[in-house]
């Protein structure tokens, strides 16, 4: 049976989108997505790419569109610093019939907020002292106690945050996650997150979104090229 949160992205076309000399239309997998729309599929998706492709827009407008908080956090969490997202840029969401509709992103440069948000407005079991752990401590922490149920997780960036070994450990938690049914999209620049069993790699650049395969990322040839020889790269530095 279907259960995905989120079978499709469309555009609406009876709804205001941005003209194409805009940002975020400007984007090139944006844009994309105001052509022919997004479908999710079932378990997780992995989006990679260079700084600037558009991976973050991409999740933060799923967040919008799903009306999420767009600086962290689920529907109903009520914190904000500056509004710079794109919003949903009116895009409809297609759900499976009776989906969970539990959902919670996690963006790694507006976490600081989201942790204040949470030490001031705790849950009923309480909250971790999130600024009183490192980075990575902190996020981990979170994850591990909202990702308990089927649902929706949107994650951007959260390897920032982590060593390679909390990496791995976030890799397992994630396949779990989707394992028990969770439908996941993760915008990473780790070659270990990428590698997420069973995972749907998009890669975005200039081209806009395409499918593509682990192996044949452009993310992991210069990470395997760098660790293999790492001179070859800083000689160029210079």
């Amino acid at each position: 049976m279907d259960r995905r949160p989120i079978r499709r992205l469309r555009p609406d076309p009876g709804a205001s989108a941005p003209a194409p000399d805009v940002w975020p239309a400007t984007v090139p997998a944006v844009a994309q997505l105001l052509r022919e729309g997004l479908e999710l599929r079932a378990g997780a998706t992995v989006l990679v790419g260079e700084n600037a492709s558009g991976k973050s827009t991409l999740v933060e407008v799923i967040a919008a569109a799903v009306g999420l908080n767009p600086e962290g956090g689920s529907v109903g969490a009520r914190h904000s610093t500056r509004a710079s997202e794109p919003g949903s840029l009116g895009l409809v969401v297609e759900r499976a019939p009776g989906a969970p509709r539990w959902a919670y992103l996690l963006r790694d440069e507006t976490l600081h907020g989201l942790y204040s948000y949470l030490e001031s407005n705790p849950s009923p079991a309480g909250e971790p002292t999130f600024h009183e752990l490192s980075h990575g401590e902190a996020f981990l922490n979170l994850f591990h106690d909202r990702a308990t149920r089927p649902g929706l997780y949107l994650l951007d960036e959260p390897d920032a945050a982590l060593s390679f070994t909390a990496t791995l450990a976030l890799l397992a938690s994630l396949t779990d996650l989707v394992a028990r049914g969770a439908q996941v999209v993760v915008a990473t620049h780790s070659p270990v997150l990428a590698a997420l069993p069973g995972a749907h790699v998009l890669e975005i650049g200039p081209w806009g979104m395409r499918t593509a395969r682990w192996d044949e990322l452009e993310l992991t040839a210069n990470w395997r090229q760098f660790l293999g020889a790492p001179e070859s790269f800083l000689r160029h530095l210079h």
